[in-house]
């Protein structure tokens, strides 16, 4: 099992309980492929550096995930369907770093 950060963007329109429930989704495919999810963090609504889509800002959801990398091909082709899914990003590390990270320590 590899060891991922997962940065998810969202749609900054969305009502909270779809919010919440585009992320369980993203949740449950993980677990149904038998990824595990580590740790878990929600920075909130935040601005983009540049406009996506006309946005300006966008809900961030951050997750620590091990998982094999078959595993992430099949998720890029799930997510790019997502229509209130702006960007996501998978970026494989050696060791998680500790939660909270700065951003979330940054909404203090």
């Amino acid at each position: 099992m590899n060891k991922f950060e997962v940065v998810l963007i969202f749609n900054p329109d969305l009502a909270s309980n779809t919010l919440s429930n585009e992320i369980e989704d993203f949740k449950k495919k993980l677990k149904s492929q038998s990824a595990t999810i580590i740790n878990e963090e929600n920075w909130g609504l935040r601005d983009l550096s540049y406009n996506i889509n006309k946005f300006k800002k966008a809900f961030y959801s951050f997750l620590q995930i091990e998982a094999s990398g078959q595993i992430i091909k099949e998720l890029n082709k799930d997510l790019n369907q997502s229509e209130n899914l702006l960007r996501y990003l998978f970026v494989k590390v050696n060791d998680h770093q500790e939660l909270p990270t700065k951003i979330a320590n940054e909404k203090k």
